[in-house]
């Protein structure tokens, strides 16, 4: 009878700490699932919302877009998120480092030439040097940017170059609303 009422006993204790490991071994994939969300948005993509009209006609105030964070070779045209103070901004990159800018009738000139610039703007942009903001060329690692609401946007005229340390990532693809989900025109 000893005997039985040992295997009683282990029987007892077995079933006590089968729900502690079976409890974690459930656990184990949201555990996975919370890391594997934290990692994607702090490194590689996350929403962010448009503040703001100065990317108009573009990007509308309130719209929802993902952010490419691993994504730094910029190039002309791209739509940038980067930080300028306490606020994080949405602009599209016209000038790039070794690069003279000039605006002249609402043309864009980059180092003398004429360059198309195949996105819609909600106005005219004033005529404007990059020696208008004590530049000669772009420093390497700086970006001019500009909003595509020339009127209504402060951007590289008003606050100087972006630096690439600024630059969170780019953009190019719009969640919300739904209606206007997919791919930003970059040109």
């Amino acid at each position: 009878m000893e005997e039985t009422e040992k295997l009683k006993v282990k029987k007892q204790n077995n079933s006590k700490e089968k729900p502690k490991t079976s409890i974690i071994k459930e656990l184990i994939p949201y555990i996975i699932i919370i890391v594997a969300v934290l990692f994607i948005r702090t490194y590689i993509v996350t929403p962010i919302q448009v503040d703001g009209s100065s990317m108009y006609p573009t990007l509308d105030d309130k719209e929802i877009l993902i952010l490419k964070k691993y994504d730094k070779s910029l190039e002309r045209f791209d739509v940038v998120v980067f930080n300028y103070k306490d606020s994080r901004l949405i602009k599209r990159v016209i000038g790039l480092p070794g690069e003279t800018v000039e605006y002249k009738n609402d043309k864009l000139y980059i180092n003398g030439v004429a360059t198309a610039e195949n996105f819609k703007k909600s106005s005219e942009t004033l005529d404007f040097k990059l020696e208008d903001i004590n530049y000669t060329t772009i420093p390497k690692d700086k970006y001019f940017v500009m909003g595509d609401n020339r009127n209504n946007s402060a951007d590289s005229r008003m606050i100087g170059l972006i630096d690439k340390s600024q630059i969170k990532g780019t953009t190019n693809l719009c969640i919300f609303p739904f209606d206007k989900f997919g791919a930003i025109n970059k040109k």
